[in-house]
């Protein structure tokens, strides 16, 4: 498999986690979304994703997916040795419900194209698009705590004693918010999370720091 990925990009990192936590091997190819007008943009990978966004994975049998959570889902189906939903619907369900309150309400306000036409365009200074970055991720944090204390249903990880797409997309997140000095003392279960699940070498492998094109 190859999975055209950035090193710092939220949605590629979940990936990049799942595929890991499977056990599938797979071909990094870096698509670097900052340099020289971003990669993204140019059309051999445009012919691949016209959105110009990553991840995207070309499986083994040279099937084009792309979207984190389609990914993730479909690597479920196809890999199903190591699951990473719960077998109940409803458990199901809830570890769905907490991916998409990040890759679908926290995330996509914050990703690099909305910072850099903030940044552009619209001309806010770097501490206003910060200002942004950080209120939308701490509301969204914020909530998402309440929501895992108020289910009871997190353990080790965002639902139970073993790792989910839930966790795949809460590790990004919070790495992200670190990255921006978010304030965290508000959302001390999900700190506590994304730290055992850095303890697996599955999530440690896939962060940012130890990609290719990390240099």
């Amino acid at each position: 498999m190859k999975l055209y990925t950035f090193f710092r990009s939220s949605a590629s990192y979940r990936v990049r986690i799942a595929l890991n936590l499977k056990g599938l091997p797979y071909e990094a190819i870096p698509i670097h979304l900052s340099k020289d007008g971003g990669t993204q943009n140019q059309p051999d990978f445009k012919a691949l994703n016209p959105q110009g966004l990553v991840p995207v994975l070309d499986d083994e049998e040279g099937h084009t997916l792309t979207q984190s959570l389609a990914i993730m889902e479909y690597l479920e189906a196809k890999y199903p040795g190591v699951p990473l939903l719960p077998r109940d619907e409803l458990e199901r369900a809830q570890v769905r419900s907490i991916a998409l309150a990040i890759a679908c309400d926290i995330h996509p306000i914050n990703n690099l194209r909305v910072l850099q036409y903030l940044g552009g365009p619209l001309a806010l200074s770097e501490t206003q698009r910060n200002d942004w970055y950080r209120h939308w991720t701490e509301l969204g944090l914020v909530a998402l705590e309440k929501s895992l204390q108020a289910s009871g249903s997190a353990g080790k990880f965002c639902h139970g004693d073993t790792p989910t797409i839930a966790d795949c997309c809460l590790v990004p997140q919070i790495f992200n918010a670190r990255r921006f000095e978010c304030d965290l003392s508000q959302t001390p279960t999900l700190v506590r999370i994304n730290d055992t699940c850095l303890e697996l070498e599955a999530f440690a492998a896939a962060s940012p720091a130890r990609q290719p094109d990390a240099a």
